[in-house]
């Protein structure tokens, strides 16, 4: 009687929770200082670990400063965790990429690690495909006492040329670079 309670269980609950981590999201565990101090800003033991909601990668609904996880471009069995600084159609003054300033092609977005000279991001291997992003982070759940709502944050050096109201760094036409075009 109770082997068919236990299957009957299995049976409800594992598609229920397939259903859930492939629908709304799951937890993951953040690891490195790629995205310090916004996670795991203290190296010590304990990492952050954060809620990945996939709710928004179904419509490719993101934002300017949404931190993203997504399949790394250089090792697709390997997800990271960066912040989207700009979108497709945006000019990115890049700090240190092959070229000075790039326009994010169609159906791509620019990440970067908030901790800069501390992460693989696209400074290094350039403007990434949306369909490489898996989920949103939303809240840190672990350890208690950092529980927290990540917001939605786009430091202020990191904007975008194309939307800086003020004047912006000058540069001449060939360095602005498509990405698509190479």
């Amino acid at each position: 009687m109770v082997s068919v309670l236990m299957f009957r269980a299995l049976v409800v609950g594992v598609p229920l929770g397939v259903t859930f981590v492939d629908c709304f999201g799951y937890v993951a565990r953040v690891e490195g200082v790629s995205m310090q101090p916004a996670l795991n800003p203290d190296t010590g033991i304990t990492s952050d670990f954060v809620f990945l909601s996939r709710w928004r990668s179904r419509s490719f609904a993101y934002q300017r400063g949404d931190m993203v996880s997504l399949v790394s471009p250089k090792d697709p069995n390997q997800k990271i965790i960066k912040r989207i600084i700009a979108l497709e159609g945006d000019l990115v003054a890049t700090l240190g990429y092959k070229r000075r300033l790039v326009r994010v092609p169609e159906g791509h977005c620019w990440v970067e690690g908030d901790h800069t000279g501390h992460s693989l991001d696209s400074n290094f291997f350039g403007p990434v495909a949306l369909g490489l992003v898996t989920a949103r982070a939303e809240q840190i759940v672990w350890p208690p006492q950092r529980w927290q709502h990540l917001e939605r944050r786009l430091p202020e050096e990191r904007v975008p040329l194309n939307l800086r109201t003020a004047s912006t760094k000058s540069g001449s036409i060939a360095d602005v670079f498509d990405d698509s075009e190479e």
